[in-house]
This record gives structure tokens, sequence and C-alpha cells, in this order.
């Protein structure tokens, strides 16, 4: 599947009705963002079950605000609406690879206990 551009009016619902989001969080004048663009469209093309999705952080400010977007670009992984990853910098294919692999092997009944262990907490 190739990369999709979400807003926020767009983003609950990408999050919530698919298993597994990654999005990248970039800009238009980011050098290290254009650098990271292939790489991302091709580890996308190899996942049709993940949704590769795209924030424009100069379009969707508030958004970007939301989650913090200090440094571009960074990435962000979902999982059953869960945040499991998120960290700025460009990650090469094989890094990419890494960490898809290590959150589709998470069981996702412990990460789910475990949030609400913690949401119970606090």
């Amino acid at each position: 599947m190739a990369t999709q551009d979400i807003t926020s009016a767009q983003f609950n619902e990408v999050i919530s009705s698919n298993d597994m989001v990654i999005i990248d969080f970039w800009a238009e004048w980011c050098g290290p963002c254009k650098s990271f663009a292939p790489t991302y469209e091709k580890v996308s093309e190899q996942h049709a079950d993940i949704v590769f999705a795209k924030v424009n952080t100069e379009q969707e400010q508030e958004l970007a605000a939301h989650f913090q977007i200090r440094s571009i670009p960074t990435l962000m992984v979902f999982r059953e609406e869960v945040m499991l990853f998120a960290q700025p910098g460009m990650l090469s294919e094989a890094q990419l690879e890494e960490v898809i692999g290590k959150i589709k092997a998470l069981d996702m009944a412990e990460v789910h206990a475990e949030v609400a262990q913690q949401a119970g907490e606090s």
C-alpha cells in the first residue's frame, strides 16, 4: 500500500479503524524528510496490512503540537490504538523493518492490560 496523507480531521478515524498505523511527520522544507520519503514509500509497498500515513507539520500544526513534534522527520507507530513507538530522525530501510517486526511481535493483550493498569494508577 502506498502512503497516504492524513489531516487532523481524519486522524482519529485512521487510528481507530486500522490495526497498525505508521505516521511520518514531515515538512516540505525539511531535507532529511525528503531523503527519508523514498525509504518510507518503499517499505510501505511491502506491508499491505499496515497504513503508512504522512502528516505535513506545516499544514497540520495543531496535530504536530498535540504530539509535541519538535524535530522532523518523526515516526510514530500505533497498533490497536496504542502509540508504541515515537522517534525523531531518519531510519534506514532495515531499521524501519526492525521496528515493524518488533511491534507486530508484541502481545497486544499484555500491552492493553499494562495501559489499563497505568491509567488506573494516574
